[in-house]
């Protein structure tokens, strides 16, 4: 940010119908409440609770996304990683299982693990075109082409290291 006048920074790609420059309104959003509620979002998933987080109102977090293509673009970014984040529990719970607990009317207590099994089909069934599309063979010009690189590549570790043995660089 070396060389910008105040104006500059004040400036934001908006990208509404047509992407332009705008100032950015300088009263409530900062940077810093833009990343919290960014980081609130990607943990959670939850605007309500990244607005509530940073002190401001859904609604104004919405306009905010609809008129900062920066904003917006890190907003799907954060629910991208919540996804990924909630995938990753759901597929510990179908693969580890849940232990449930049931008290008798003793006082005694049986444990049980129980798979919920919806909850694998449902993940099996969003992952199965990726799981045959890595059983399928690579074509020939394919494997071809990653060998040649690969090549290329030893060929290139192969040169620094010389280089450093001899005291080059």
């Amino acid at each position: 940010m070396a060389g910008q006048t105040k104006l500059e920074r004040a400036l934001v790609l908006a990208g509404s119908r047509k992407p332009q420059m705008q100032r950015e309104p300088g009263r409530n959003w900062t940077r810093d409440k833009e990343r919290e509620f960014l980081s609130v979002l990607a943990e959670t998933c939850n605007v309500t609770r990244a607005c509530a987080a940073v002190g401001m109102s859904a609604p104004g977090a919405y306009k905010r996304r609809r008129r900062n293509a920066a904003f917006r673009a890190a907003w799907l970014d954060a629910i991208s990683t919540a996804y990924q984040r909630l995938e990753l529990a759901l597929l510990d719970r179908a693969f580890n299982g849940t232990e449930k607990i049931f008290r008798r009317h003793d006082g005694s207590e049986d444990r049980l693990i129980e798979y919920p099994n919806h909850l694998g089909l449902s993940l099996l069934k969003m992952h199965r075109s990726t799981a045959a599309e890595a059983e399928m063979e690579m074509p020939e010009e394919d494997v071809e082409e990653v060998r040649e690189r690969l090549l290329r590549k030893l060929e290139r570790l192969k040169q620094r290291r010389e280089r450093e043995r001899t005291g080059e660089e």
